[in-house]
């Protein structure tokens, strides 16, 4: 019965993530590139800058860093680690140089993202900001396209549940925890109508889904001084350590890069007959790269919108590091590490043993040390990302259903609850349903952004003109 469904949901991930999603997407984030003048490069500075300088005076709950530490929690997670390695395994090296050129046009989509979001937010009765995709659509493009922003909301809501938010991130938690703890499943229980699991699963799932709900009763707020403190603390050491295993392997960069690059277009000279062909390695590559910053997407506005000031441009400025840091940064070293060890190559490994083959063979550590490390990284980000996760699918819900509290105490009870059975899906099944949401959720963002392109380009110029003398 498995081997059925999954087969079907591979099915549907063709049909949704095929070549013309990814034209949608590519051609959206190159149209805002153009039309902003390559900001991504020119403002790339300002924007770090911006990332830690937070507004003294503005509208708003959270601080630009708070909203962006929020976007971020939910977007550096398994995505970074696990994606990554999944991507590159199906796709071959190839699928590294799309998910980088996804991210680059993906800097403008997100600048254009969290612009809209701060332009068109509004405020609930009780005070708190509301904004994102659905408001953008139905304030911006006008409330005849209304039933479009209610589509967003809708599939955001299963997104949240099925997709990125729950089942593929505490899988990944799982995985992590039994790989480090029991990776030959000696110690085992009996689940009826589930099967044989690890011990160190079952309880890794209970501790997670606890801690998930103590955070989620506190609010965004909490979500946001949590994420605070895990975020810019994991990423430092994850980045350190992948930087390290570089350096270590720094005589293999050469001609890894070039593995990358020829594999992107031509798979088959690198890995012969077991390689896709190159929409496989585009495909692979721009789908894990909207997983992992979710450019397009249109959840990462969701928390832009909270943030604390008084200018939409800059609020963009300091929502597009979050796409510079999530993969052209952290995903690019995840991946590097896999190709210069030839991890990827390596039979009978699967999602996060991937990564943890190319950590444990790369630095000059004991392997238990390094196994460690990893599995550490992957539980915190993980971690925030399904905090950030319920955020972003509450706000839809409260969009699609008018802020009634009941229903959305009921899905937060429905999401802890996805936490805890999440480890027991098996491990393509979780990342398949993940890409069929996000292309299904990344179609009508996609088309306001079209949309709304002229308003984005008009905002901006109008803002770093009047703002010139300043900066």
């Amino acid at each position: 019965m498995w081997e059925a469904i999954n087969n079907f949901l591979v099915f549907v991930d063709d049909k949704v993530w095929g070549v013309p999603l990814m034209i949608l997407i590519m051609a959206g984030g190159l149209l805002l590139t153009c039309r902003l003048g390559l900001l991504q490069i020119r403002r790339l500075p300002l924007a770090l800058k911006w990332m830690f300088k937070n507004e003294e005076e503005g509208d708003g709950e959270i601080s630009s860093f708070a909203a962006l530490c929020t976007a971020l929690s939910a977007t550096i997670g398994t995505g970074n680690i696990v994606g990554v390695a999944t991507a590159v395994c199906a796709g071959g090296p190839g699928a590294l140089f799309w998910m980088i050129v996804a991210a680059f046009l993906g800097m403008a989509t997100k600048f254009s993202e969290g612009l809209l979001a701060v332009k068109y937010r509004v405020v609930a009765e009780d005070g708190h900001s509301l904004g994102g995709p659905f408001y953008y659509i139905e304030k911006g493009m006008g409330m005849k396209w209304k039933w479009l922003g209610k589509i967003f909301a809708f599939f955001g809501v299963c997104v949240g549940l099925f997709g990125i938010g729950t089942f593929s991130q505490v899988n990944g938690i799982s995985s992590a925890v039994q790989n480090f703890f029991d990776p030959d499943k000696t110690n085992c229980i009996n689940i009826p109508y589930l099967g044989q699991y690890s011990i160190a699963v079952v309880v890794s799932s209970l501790i997670l889904a606890i801690c998930v709900a103590l955070i989620l009763i506190g609010g965004l707020k909490r979500i946001a001084t949590v994420s605070q403190i895990i975020v810019p603390f994991m990423a430092v050491i994850y980045i350190v350590i992948a930087v390290a295993l570089i350096i270590c392997n720094i005589t293999e960069i050469p001609a890894a890069v070039v593995t990358v690059v020829k594999a992107a277009f031509n798979p088959q000279a690198v890995a012969g007959g077991v390689a896709g062909s190159m929409i496989v390695a585009m495909q692979k590559g721009v789908a894990r790269g909207i997983f992992s910053n979710e450019a397009g997407l249109g959840s990462a506005p969701i928390a832009a919108a909270a943030a604390q000031t008084k200018e939409p441009v800059r609020q963009g400025l300091v929502s597009m590091t979050g796409t510079f840091i999530d993969t052209i940064v952290i995903c690019t070293m995840t991946g590097l590490s896999i190709v210069l060890t030839g991890a990827w190559k390596v039979d009978g490994l699967e999602g996060v043993q991937v990564t943890t083959y190319a950590f444990q063979h790369g630095l000059p550590l004991p392997a238990k040390f390094t196994a460690f490390i990893l599995m550490l990284c992957l539980v915190f980000f993980a971690f925030t990302t399904i905090l950030g996760w319920d955020y972003y699918s509450e706000r839809c819900l409260e969009y699609l259903t008018g802020g009634h509290k009941k229903t959305i105490l009921t899905y937060r009870w429905l999401y802890i609850l996805a936490v805890f059975i999440g480890p027991y899906m098996t491990v393509s099944a979780v990342w398949t349903i993940a890409d069929i949401f996000n292309g299904l959720m990344a179609i009508p963002n996609m088309i306001a952004l079209f949309a709304l392109s002229g308003i984005v380009a008009k905002e901006t110029k109008d803002f770093f003109k009047a703002e010139k003398h300043k900066l």
